[in-house]
């Protein structure tokens, strides 16, 4: 039925129809980009199971690796070669310092802004917090909510919401909050975060900005109302400053003596992101490239019910990715993957990653944490929401297309 509307609209397949008017653009870019990661992400995940086979070995096993022992045999060999215990990172984590020392600060010097508590503003929960957002100038620029503990009412996950879009033609400025799901500690107890917290901090804080930075006359293109593969691309580049040495030492000390993390304890942290990542990407991309083969097929073209696994291996293999070990993230017959959010999108969050891997090279070219690369950031692309199309953005800000090398050398895929 997808198809049959694609064509009835004009367009060859539903994929076609989904892509144009998303930042790829067209079925071509899409398939190019997926080629281009599936044969070094495929490499690297038959490296990693080389790997795994010989740790079964050395235990005195004889059985073939499969599927199912992945995950058991990663994990033990992650704790082998990186020897550290995620629990030593939580007391050089304490939530005010992440946020106030962390997140703020590096916006603070990158754009500017500056951030004011406000405890006289009514809140729907008492343990959200309220910052009125100064632009360099002094004047209001936005609203910040931070929302950041887990409660029986709230739904799971991290999310940014805009309460208020900013508008000219409404005169309305942006109200943003982050919601995250932290564990509140007993009363008196500091809230300590794990790396992976302080990342989505520093994620959800990427969405939050759009928000505030947008400068648009109509609503429906403010912020962060921009095409599904380039939502995350804003919210991935602000990662970046969690490990930027300048804003690490200003809010990783320990909560106690003020000590800052020991070098070599984050350098393990960093060192264990880029492994399995050959598996990671595998598994995502086998399941993107089966999502974009059905969805780019003609009413005639598509398989029937008992025909749809054989569709899926046929597609893998040509695509060159099909490895018994590491099977797609999402089969064909989840049903709610292939037909429920994704739809042909599925994609979107490498073809964010790309581009956010290659702004992150651009900030280390250009000297990293300073106001004249904020400013270029912020006026050529984030304060244009969804007004512009979203390639022609990315070029005004990074002056070329996008370059996949970035992403392959932070997978180590390459």
């Amino acid at each position: 039925m997808r198809s049959e509307r694609a064509q009835l609209l004009g367009y060859q397949s539903h994929a076609d129809y989904i892509l144009d008017d998303q930042t790829a653009g067209t079925v071509a870019a899409v398939n190019q980009r997926l080629a281009e990661l599936a044969p070094a992400a495929a490499a690297n995940a038959r490296r990693e199971a080389a790997d795994l086979q010989l740790m079964i070995a050395a235990e005195g096993e004889d059985f073939e690796l499969a599927a199912w022992d992945w995950d058991f045999y990663a994990e033990k060999l992650r704790t082998q070669r990186y020897e550290f215990d995620g629990a030593q990172l939580r007391p050089y984590f304490e939530v005010d310092n992440v946020l106030r020392k962390g997140v703020f600060y590096a916006a603070e010097r990158l754009y500017g802004i500056s951030f004011e508590e406000r405890t006289d503003l009514p809140v729907y929960q008492e343990d959200v917090r309220v910052f009125e957002v100064h632009d360099a100038e002094g004047e209001t620029l936005a609203i910040f909510l931070a929302d950041f503990y887990a409660r029986p009412s709230k739904r799971g996950g991290a999310w940014m919401n805009a309460y208020v879009s900013q508008s000219e033609l409404m005169n309305s400025q942006a109200v943003v909050a982050n919601h995250l799901n932290i564990t509140k500690p007993p009363a008196g107890k500091p809230t300590l975060l794990t790396f992976d917290e302080v990342t989505t901090m520093f994620h959800e804080f990427g969405h939050a900005l759009h928000g505030m930075f947008s400068r648009v006359q109509y609503p429906y293109f403010a912020g962060t109302s921009v095409p599904r593969d380039l939502v995350e691309y804003p919210s991935q580049v602000n990662e970046m400053w969690s490990v930027w040495p300048e804003v690490l030492a200003n809010y990783a000390v320990h909560y106690q003596s003020g000590e800052p993390m020991p070098a070599e304890l984050l350098d393990k942290v960093l060192a264990a992101q880029k492994f399995n990542q050959g598996f990671g990407t595998t598994e995502y991309l086998a399941a993107s490239i089966v999502d974009q083969a059905l969805h780019q097929l003609s009413p005639e073209q598509i398989p029937a019910a008992d025909e749809i696994m054989a569709f899926e291996a046929q597609t893998l293999e040509a695509a060159g990715i099909a490895l018994d070990t590491v099977p797609p993230r999402y089969r064909s017959t989840y049903f709610s993957h292939i037909m429920g959010g994704y739809s042909a999108g599925y994609y979107s969050y490498i073809w964010s990653e790309v581009l956010d891997a290659d702004t992150v090279e651009w900030f280390k070219e250009n000297g990293g944490l300073s106001r004249e690369n904020g400013d270029h950031f912020r006026q050529s692309l984030l304060s244009r929401g969804g007004s512009e199309n979203a390639m022609t953005l990315f070029r005004n800000f990074r002056g070329r297309d996008t370059d996949i090398q970035p992403l392959l050398e932070r997978r180590g895929l390459n």
